[in-house]
């Protein structure tokens, strides 16, 4: 419980940067991948795996630069070179991370595959938020939040009073089938009640938002609980005492982003 009221206290400036978007979350989200990609890492040493640390940081920030390019190429197309630039930075993000390998009396093969790990899962999922906020329907940020928190605060109370079957017991025990359920049903409730109220001519895709977005918020708890049980951690850092680091806190986020932009895409090429 103490962590869902933690989870609510953090919300409250995120919604002050959904609000304002643009280049103040740009900044949020950077903040949050350099974060995250340090605290990741940091559990990988404890594998005696050891990603390069400057590697990620620095396509951190080739990322997140491509943002300042969309100008250029107008204001319709400049979302799409700029997802066109993150598909070509994923090629240089994984180019880079084996190239870090090529040092094997001194670095291992997974020293090269947890450096490419890290910097897809982290960086890239984290970037989409932005990518959302540069499109003709950047309103449809605030979904990413709503699925992701919606699903685990519904899941939490479905599960609490109904849940008798465990869904991953290896990973986290505590999780339930019929909070699963609960889950998917409450996000895709509050994702639909966000169109109805802000987006009246979009409640099916909100709708279809939300019960994907809340499958995708489960899985990045649940992937980020595996990473954290084979790397023998509790917690990802210590950001906030006793709750964690900012991965624990947004590993569901960066997992429903990259769901909602591209379900934007789509609904884009199909209209």
């Amino acid at each position: 419980m103490k962590t869902r009221i933690i989870s609510g206290i953090i919300m409250v400036p995120l919604l002050l940067v959904l609000y304002f978007g643009g280049i103040v979350l740009w900044a949020a989200a950077l903040i949050i991948a350099f974060m995250g990609i340090r605290e990741f890492c940091g559990g990988w040493n404890n594998l005696d795996v050891h990603p390069s640390l400057p590697i990620c940081c620095v396509m951190t920030v080739l990322l997140f630069l491509t943002y300042f390019l969309k100008p250029f190429a107008g204001a319709y197309a400049g979302h799409h070179m700029v997802m066109m630039l993150s598909c070509m930075w994923v090629f240089a993000a994984a180019a880079v991370s084996m190239i870090y390998g090529w040092k094997i009396n001194q670095r291992g093969a997974y020293d090269a595959a947890a450096t490419a790990v890290s910097l897809v899962y982290i960086p890239f999922f984290t970037y989409h938020m932005v990518m959302i906020d540069m499109t003709d329907y950047s309103r449809l940020i605030w979904i990413v939040v709503i699925a992701a928190f919606g699903s685990d605060i519904c899941a939490y109370f479905t599960g609490y009073f109904l849940g008798k079957h465990k869904m991953a017991p290896n990973l986290s025990p505590k999780k339930t089938i019929e909070g699963a359920v609960g889950g998917l049903a409450g996000s895709t409730l509050l994702c639909m009640l966000f169109g109805f109220f802000f987006m009246k001519d979009q409640i099916a895709v909100c709708a279809v938002m939300g019960l994907a977005g809340g499958a995708a918020g489960m899985a990045g708890d649940l992937t980020a609980s595996a990473f954290k049980r084979k790397m023998g951690i509790k917690d990802y850092g210590t950001l906030i005492p006793g709750h964690g680091g900012i991965m624990d806190r947004f590993d569901s986020v960066i997992f429903v982003a990259p769901v909602v932009y591209y379900t934007i895409f789509i609904a884009e090429m199909l209209s």
